[in-house]
């Protein structure tokens, strides 16, 4: 795994880019770009920086996971700077400007790369690259 084994670990390396961040330590470049996302969402950075590492967030209780919120910001980010699929950098571009900045751009797009990911899971295949990029066409 890229992250770590597990939940844990993963959550950590939010907690210590940011700790890092705030401290203005030397930040490796997967950390700024975790720090990053961190900054922009102030509503998290409690519990990023609060000890929710072993915190359970559940759609049942109707909560948001904050970590998967910033995960999924930083897949997509990834996505854009590659261009993978192919056409999402020029998608985002232009979601951007409809909506005046990039971070507003990516959470219109994060419901649509949530929904590919869960259908890729629940059917234990490959994310649908073409029904992914369909359901951004749509935003835009």
């Amino acid at each position: 795994m890229i992250f770590g084994e597990n939940r844990s670990e993963l959550r950590q390396m939010y907690a210590d880019a940011w700790r890092k961040f705030c401290a203005d330590e030397l930040l490796t470049p997967l950390e700024a770009q975790i720090a990053a996302v961190v900054e922009e969402h102030p509503e998290y950075q409690a519990l990023v920086s609060g000890g929710a590492i072993e915190a359970s967030f559940t759609a049942d209780g109707g909560q948001t996971n904050p970590f998967l919120h910033m995960g999924l910001h930083l897949a997509l980010r990834e996505q854009v700077s590659t261009d993978r699929p192919p056409g999402i950098a020029a998608t985002h571009r232009r979601l951007a400007q409809k909506n005046g900045n990039p971070h507003t751009a990516e959470h219109s797009m994060l419901e649509a790369l949530a929904e590919t990911l869960w259908e890729a899971q629940s059917e234990n295949r490959a994310p649908d690259e073409i029904k992914y990029m369909e359901r951004l066409r749509r935003l835009s």
